[in-house]
């Protein structure tokens, strides 16, 4: 990693790059209209994969979409589909689990990998700082144990969950992997496998090479910076929840190891987050960790959410992942 800290690329304006403006009570007007999908949970529906929201915590305005593959409608209910628990992208401060291209994300994923999906709604930051979103993760997973809905009841198996996200959405499933590591006994009958981290975001005081690189059409560098600012508790990008070798976290990644999950982290060097997904699968790995990466060559932040040919290949690592975790 590189001691430098030069400052991100100034001919980006990380306002106007995310379309969002700052008001003078410290929240943000987010100007860009983003498509929604409604869920679809009538079976007569064409679609192949139903879905449907769940209130989580009304006071905090979050809930779940649950997707599940139509053809889990025609096999024996005794024959339950593997769970993953998802959290999306977007630094924290974006979209929504009802973002058009989330829901397809979610959707196509269900169909591909032949899992159900529970996708959750939470809070966003300036106007909810972290740790606001780890909060709204455990508590999706403590709803999930003792959810009445018939579609989990009926067809997910929750002896074989996995905790997923991509980009913000990483880092949630990160800290939730962490939280849910020391209180494994309160969400039985909920038994996590391991956790996919889909380019997570993290970070650091110090800036690294593929970061000083700041040619990522997605995610300059002083969008980046921005989204830090917006959504820490604390201006310092060394906080346990931006850098992952400070605070707790080392330590709790002990206790992953002893209950054995399996970590998976995808990610491209293109990605100026590269290093930092780098370090920390080094770091997973001293602590014993058992890691699976799958890098690929070029690319950007965010391109196999949206390339057809990359999203395939993404499905195929998951499927991999998950297979052989369940038989592990």
């Amino acid at each position: 990693m590189s001691s430098q800290t030069a400052p991100p690329n100034t001919t980006v304006d990380p306002y106007q790059h995310l379309q969002i403006a700052l008001n003078a009570d410290g929240t943000i007007t987010r100007l860009r209209e983003v498509p929604n999908t409604p869920p679809t949970p009538d079976p007569s529906h064409p679609t192949p994969v139903l879905s449907k929201d769940i209130p989580l915590n009304q006071s905090n305005n979050t809930w779940v979409r649950i997707f599940l593959p139509k053809e889990a409608l025609d096999h024996n209910s005794a024959t339950k589909l593997p769970l993953i628990v998802y959290f999306h992208g977007g630094g924290f401060i974006l979209y929504s689990a009802a973002s058009s291209f989330l829901h397809d994300f979610c959707a196509n994923m269900a169909i591909d990998l032949h899992v159900i999906i529970v996708s959750v709604e939470y809070r966003l930051a300036p106007e909810h700082r972290l740790p606001a979103a780890y909060d709204n993760a455990m508590e999706a997973l403590h709803w999930m144990k003792t959810t009445p809905d018939s579609w989990l009841r009926d067809y997910a198996d929750l002896s074989n969950t996995f905790i997923m996200g991509g980009s913000a959405g990483g880092n949630i499933a990160y800290h939730a992997g962490l939280r849910a590591s020391v209180e494994t006994d309160k969400l039985e009958p909920l038994v996590i496998k391991g956790l996919i981290l889909h380019q997570p975001y993290f970070g650091g005081s110090q800036r690294t090479q593929s970061e000083l690189r700041d040619n990522d059409p997605i995610l300059p560098l002083s969008v980046s910076d921005l989204m830090w600012e917006l959504s820490l508790p604390i201006a310092d990008r060394d906080h346990e929840y931006c850098n992952p070798k400070v605070g707790d976290g080392p330590q709790l990644l002990e206790k992953i190891k002893l209950l054995g999950w399996k970590v998976l982290v995808v990610g491209c060097d293109g990605d100026i987050l590269f290093d930092h997904q780098i370090e920390l699968v080094k770091l997973m790995r001293e602590k014993g960790v058992s890691v699976v990466s799958q890098f690929g060559e070029g690319g950007h932040h965010g391109v196999d959410m949206f390339e057809p040919a990359k999203v395939k290949a993404l499905h195929v690592v998951l499927k991999n992942f998950i297979l052989s975790s369940l038989v592990a």
